[in-house]
């Protein structure tokens, strides 16, 4: 079902049909086997990459095979960015059309270089196992709204309600709790009703992700409900912070979570991975910040790091990070 809907949803991105979809996600993952369903249904053939992990390998198949389409998590995309091949110039990306990020929040500056490198598409999409990933993607032809995963795919149907009243539907514009709804959402958890009970309410899965909806029908996720930080009783949203962050020429590689603190309860704290031939203090980092977010939302604490911690499909551990 998920694979007939973004086919529907995204036939018109190919035109040739001998463009190629790289197949880069392990199959273990809702996402590898969404792009392989899909590429199944549509008949679009595929180079399939084993490991994400070994950029050497997708830099080869896609300089021999250039495939016009790549999915991916947003950090592969980082890796190819920070590759030494390709900040010499010496891989040519021209020939993907359109790629898409999920599993996590795409940060505006990872698209900004990437589609400058590659000429086409870096597009956002949004969902999770529960509802079989991609329930929410931009559109390849439509408006691209900065910041949002994009619209629902057909048969799809998305609302946000109250984060302490789950009964409200909330009106356009305002943050809840989102919630999706369709024919492909999970049974249930083997074994756990009482948890299947917690997800899953008259049809309804509650992903335990904030965001809010425009006029227009496009979703905004702000972050995960249980990663908000509350430094002194503020309200700070992670991402909010990642996106500054990656901005600087600097960092490579950024997450943001919420530490104990003595005197706040709880403290911003970034994890940081410096660019490859730059250099960069945490006094820099926090002046760079300040002048761009409000004083309680700069982190309190910076840490420097080789490299950040993910899962097998390359999904920053921000809970790793934190213990």
């Amino acid at each position: 079902m998920s694979a007939m809907q973004l086919h529907a949803y995204g036939r018109t991105m190919l035109t040739d049909w001998d463009d190629i979809i790289t197949l880069v996600m392990p199959m273990f993952h809702v996402y590898g086997n969404m792009a392989l369903n899909t590429s199944l249904v549509a008949r679009w053939p595929m180079a399939v990459v084993p490991n994400p992990r070994d950029i050497d390998d997708l830099l080869a198949t896609i300089t021999t095979v250039r495939p016009a389409v790549l999915h991916g998590v947003p950090t592969l995309f980082i890796a190819l960015l920070n590759h030494p091949r390709v900040k010499a110039g010496k891989v040519d990306f021209k020939s993907l059309k359109v790629c898409y990020a999920g599993a996590a929040p795409l940060l505006v500056e990872t698209k900004r270089q990437f589609e400058a490198l590659t000429g086409g598409s870096l597009l956002d999409a949004y969902g999770m196992t529960e509802t079989m990933l991609a329930a929410v993607v931009c559109p390849v032809h439509g408006a691209y709204k900065e910041g949002s995963t994009g619209i629902p795919v057909p048969d799809v149907d998305v609302r946000i309600v109250g984060i302490d009243a789950p009964d409200q539907i909330l009106p356009l514009g305002e943050i809840g709790e989102v919630c999706i709804s369709a024919p492909q959402i999970m049974v249930g958890y083997w074994g756990k009703p009482e948890e299947t009970a917690a997800m899953i309410r008259d049809g309804w899965v509650y992903t335990g992700d904030l965001g809010y909806m425009d006029e227009d029908g496009y979703l905004f996720i702000v972050d995960r409900k249980k990663d908000l930080i509350k430094p002194g009783g503020f309200q700070v949203w992670p991402r909010e912070v990642e996106e500054v962050m990656a901005t600087h020429p600097a960092v490579a590689e950024v997450s943001v979570a919420g530490v104990p603190d003595e005197y706040q309860g709880e403290a911003v704290k970034a994890w940081v991975v410096v660019r490859a031939g730059h250099q960069v203090t945490v006094d820099e980092l926090r002046a760079y910040c300040r002048e761009r977010l409000t004083g309680y939302k700069v982190p309190k604490t910076i840490e420097f790091r080789t490299e950040l911690p993910k899962t097998m499909v390359g999904k920053v551990l921000r809970r790793e990070l934190v213990q």
